[in-house]
């Protein structure tokens, strides 16, 4: 049995083949937590039983030693933040990363708490260095704007089927959480509401045009697979009368091709860390199955399975309605009431909006002294009828950041 020249890269790509914290690691190698840490930051080497052990590992996962150390020298996301330190990063954002992966059980509970050791239990640190995934995850947008320009989110809604005119056009840069919600904020402002009918049920269902779930998928794989390497690269979510595109750097990766990802097939992650620390955090669920849960969304919403084309340096996902927007969305949105437009937008919503984005969202419909007084009339209200369809739950306001948002009836 050979011994791998890198240990470092071995450990790392066999936690990556495992999904393994360097805390699990070190309970399958019987080493403690502090040896593996020390030894996957290259700061000590282990005794020859441990190498002989690791080596043995390897080979049972089927982690290639030449591979791992390519990956260790290559793979963007593992190479050093250069002049960056934990300062950089959003504390924030980390600790709540944190405790939802506690929440969630995918990551034990810590004895303690320090941001250092928290980003080492997320693989985000190499030794005591900040990763290109850290940045990523969680810079601080000054410290992205001048390092890590890449990290940038470009929204637009075009009036009919081409780019000849603009209704929008939005750009962010941010982390990759930001970027996230700053593109769902614009899908909630610019998807128009649809309107069905379930066999089972005599009232009609109001739901957004393209299903949130499918798109957050797309999202959530645009920001976890992009090519980070590409320096000019961005992520382009772009709305059209008939379809909504969300593109992103970077062709696919591992031999894959558009058709195989709506069969199942093994995930090969080109960001690991960042995709696991999505996966942390609940944003993602199994790996390899996205895209199928998107194709069986877009089903049940009567729509056709969404289109990826992959073209060059880029791959696009493209929603099409297919003509579900005719009955019932924006052209003809006035025969949806407007409070149980107002209570759909707001559906799952879990930051709430502001009454600028609800009024920006219902814009034509209301003006926005009506739009207070349905406000108000909501806030106030229990489990009823609004304009024929059945409320089960009222809005409350916070009062520190006057956003609105469904509160469920207990």
């Amino acid at each position: 049995m050979t011994e791998p020249r890198d240990l470092p890269a071995t450990l790392r790509a066999i936690r990556e083949t495992l999904d393994l914290t360097q805390e699990e690691l070190a309970d399958r190698l019987d080493v403690s937590f502090a040896s593996v840490n020390r030894w996957e930051g290259g700061k000590v080497r282990p005794q020859r039983a441990s190498r002989e052990a690791i080596a043995a590992l390897a080979e049972e996962v089927g982690v290639d030693v030449g591979e791992a150390e390519y990956q260790k020298s290559e793979r963007w996301e593992s190479q050093e933040a250069e002049g960056w330190s934990i300062c950089d990063l959003d504390e924030r954002q980390i600790r709540i990363t944190f405790s939802e992966a506690v929440r969630r059980e995918r990551l034990d509970e810590p004895e303690r708490r320090g941001m250092e050791d928290l980003l080492l239990r997320l693989g985000l640190l190499q030794g005591d260095v900040v990763s290109q995934a850290a940045a990523v995850l969680f810079g601080k947008k000054e410290r992205l704007e001048l390092d890590f320009p890449q990290c940038l989110l470009r929204m637009a809604r075009f009036r009919g089927v081409d780019r000849s005119t603009f209704l929008e056009n939005r750009q962010c840069v941010g982390n990759a959480f930001e970027l996230l919600r700053a593109a769902e904020r614009f899908l909630r402002q610019w998807v128009p509401i649809a309107s069905r009918f379930d066999p089972d049920r005599f009232d009609r269902i109001d739901e957004p045009l393209y299903p949130s779930f499918a798109t957050r998928e797309a999202l959530a794989n645009a920001l976890c697979h992009r090519d980070y390497a590409i320096f000019g690269g961005s992520i382009g979510l772009a709305m059209y009368d008939d379809r909504l595109e969300i593109t992103s750097p970077g062709p696919l990766h591992f031999g894959l091709t558009p058709e195989d990802l709506f069969k199942p097939h093994r995930s090969r992650l080109w960001n690991p860390w960042i995709a696991r620390t999505f996966y942390r955090k609940g944003i993602i669920e199994t790996w390899g199955t996205g895209t199928l849960k998107m194709a069986e969304e877009a089903a049940a919403a009567g729509m056709p399975r969404p289109e990826i084309e992959e073209q060059g340096d880029s791959v696009t996902v493209r929603f099409r309605h297919g003509g579900r927007g005719v009955h019932g969305v924006a052209e003809r949105e006035g025969q949806v009431p407007a409070k149980t437009q107002i209570l759909t937008l707001l559906e799952g919503v879990e930051e709430g909006m502001t009454r600028r984005e609800i009024l920006s969202r219902v814009r034509g419909r209301v003006s926005e002294a009506q739009l207070r007084r349905m406000l108000a009339d909501l806030r106030d209200k229990r489990a009823g009828a609004v304009g024929g369809y059945r409320v089960v739950c009222s809005l409350e306001v916070s009062r520190n950041t006057s956003r609105w948002r469904r509160k469920r009836r207990r």
